[in-house]
């Protein structure tokens, strides 16, 4: 009698969940390698594995044990010893510079009354030796305070210093933040100014005479070696319109108003009624010498 043939299931088991994670299911079924796991299972049927066995390995045991619990006991102890000692030594370093930065202020104000005693002194010799031309000369030498008509010019770095422009206004400055002042824009404001007919010049309250320099450190402009921070005040004495204008359409006015248009420098410039420059702080003059001679009237 013929069998019937087997009944197959036709129903596949249920996947597993986890089934398409089947790398990070044998990393956390089998975390330690099985070579690791082999040479530990060696070790520990040869006898190795395990604390020391004998007395010998024992007590060189405690002995490191105990030597490191030394050392870093006395560690601690040296530490603790010696911070009182660093503590007291920071607060006389405080105290010194406390001292010292004190008496550098008083040197500093000494120097600044004796740079004024020696402006004083200038103009008082200026005023005897000049005759009747001293006050022109002291206003021309920036050795007195001025006041008068003229005009105020603000100059500032761009909103965004840095961006570039289509034009070459700065020529080969060599300098990639083009959106900033420089020194030799600075130059050029000041002396397009004096050629447009200004009688005196001032940045930030800083007087300048024939003596001054403007200079660059880094970003910061120095005039007569004194850091100016943004935006640049220059007050120019003179005949206000007619010194608006001339500087306006001179060289260098155009020059400022080319680093307007192509790199974004804000410039204002208005016309005011009185404007008071101080004096410049120290004029030194290394070479020129007084005339004590007198001219007679009607010689030849």
């Amino acid at each position: 009698m013929p069998q019937p043939p087997p009944v197959r299931s036709t129903s596949t088991p249920p996947a597993r969940p986890d089934a398409s994670m089947s790398l990070l299911n044998n990393v956390m079924d089998h975390s330690l390698d099985d070579g690791y796991a082999e040479a530990a299972a060696r070790k520990k049927a040869a006898g190795d594995g395990g604390l020391p066995r004998t007395l010998r390995a024992k007590l060189g045991l405690a002995a490191g044990l105990v030597l490191a619990a030394l050392v870093v006991t006395v560690g601690a102890a040296q530490a603790r010893v010696a911070a009182p000692v660093v503590a007291k030594e920071r607060e006389e370093l405080i105290d010194r510079i406390d001292r010292e930065t004190a008496t550098a202020d008083k040197l500093e104000e000494t120097v600044d009354d004796l740079r004024a005693d020696v402006s004083a002194r200038q103009r008082e010799a200026l005023k005897t030796a000049g005759g009747d031309q001293a006050e022109l000369v002291g206003i021309l030498a920036g050795s007195v305070e001025v006041h008068g008509p003229g005009v105020k010019l603000v100059v500032n770095d761009a909103k965004e210093a840095g961006t570039d422009g289509d034009g070459d206004a700065r020529g080969s400055s060599g300098f990639s933040d083009t959106g900033r002042v420089r020194d030799r824009d600075m130059q050029r404001v000041v002396n397009g100014l004096w050629e447009s007919g200004a009688e005196a010049v001032s940045i930030n309250g800083q007087r300048l005479t024939a003596l001054s320099a403007i200079r660059a450190a880094g970003d910061a402009i120095l005039v007569d070696n004194k850091p100016l921070v943004p935006p640049y005040t220059v007050l120019a004495v003179g005949d206000g319109e007619r010194l608006s204008t001339r500087f306006q359409d001179s060289a260098d006015g155009l020059y400022l108003h080319a680093l307007q248009e192509n790199f974004g420098i804000r410039t204002s410039i208005s016309v005011q009624g009185d404007l008071r420059l101080p004096a410049a702080p120290s004029v030194i003059v290394r070479t020129a010498q007084p005339n004590t001679e007198k001219t007679e009237k009607g010689t030849s």
